[in-house]
């Protein structure tokens, strides 16, 4: 797979999933920022994998539910949208 998840999808499906704005460019700026200042939780961070992996076809890894920051949760799934593991 060649396809990379940006802030701006990302911001996209926070809204679509969980109800949320968020402007991408400051998700960008503060990669490290938790999902919890933005108001997503566990529950909505849980719909955007499910929405993620019926977009590509492919299940992502158990913990990315897990993940607490925009940027960890970008890296995560883009290394393995490139890798396929």
């Amino acid at each position: 797979m060649n396809a990379q998840l940006t802030y701006e999808e990302l911001a996209t499906l926070m809204k679509s999933g969980a109800g949320l704005t968020v402007d991408p460019s400051e998700m960008a700026g503060r990669p490290g920022s938790s999902f919890d200042e933005y108001g997503l939780d566990s529950l909505g961070l849980l719909g955007i994998v499910a929405a993620l992996e019926n977009r590509y076809g492919h299940p992502l890894p158990v913990d990315a539910d897990r993940c607490k920051t925009p940027g960890e949760f970008l890296a995560l799934v883009n290394n393995t949208l490139v890798t396929g593991a």
